[in-house]
């Protein structure tokens, strides 16, 4: 049974998990990314099921993050690539991946994938960059803030940190 959607949600954390649909099609564009895009490499990767699969491409597809390509006749088969709007989701596995790698959920003893520049073989890691200054800064020194389509309920849900603080 399907969770409740995110319709109606202003909010692009929702909206980004919505076209990605569940945590079938998010292996999926990890796939991708990783160079796969064969059904069944797919399969072979994840030992998701035949019907499962069929679904998420189609809901990937649906959403313009995968398109969809013919590369043999007979027997007809395709082959799926991001589209310029999956290749923005891309960074994502990096940043899943590195912290993943430090909590130590992977059931590996090191890190199963490292992520290198491709034209230096650099080991790259995410961050946040002040836009300003170009200086990377700490996740803790990260703060929300409303942002010019805040609807009521963002604003509220960032009101409560503030909320909590002037009673603490």
């Amino acid at each position: 049974m399907r969770s409740k959607g995110f319709d109606g949600m202003v909010c692009p954390i929702a909206g980004v998990m919505a076209a990605i649909g569940d945590r079938w099609g998010l292996l999926i564009l990890r796939d991708l990314v990783c160079g796969l895009s064969r059904y069944d490499e797919f399969r072979q990767s994840s030992g998701i099921t035949n019907a499962t699969l069929s679904d998420r491409l189609k809901h990937l597809e649906a959403n313009e993050l995968v398109e969809r390509r013919r590369y043999q006749v007979n027997p007809e088969r395709f082959e799926y690539l991001l589209t310029r709007k999956g290749r923005q989701l891309a960074p994502l596995m990096p940043m899943l991946a590195q912290i993943g790698d430090s909590l130590e959920v992977s059931g590996a003893p090191a890190p199963p994938m490292k992520f290198v520049n491709r034209k230096t073989g650099a080991e790259v890691r995410w961050s946040f960059v002040d836009q300003n200054t170009g200086e990377p800064i700490n996740p803790a020194d990260l703060a929300i803030e409303e942002g010019p389509g805040a609807d009521d309920l963002v604003r509220w849900r960032l009101s409560q940190r503030e909320h909590r603080r002037e009673k603490a």
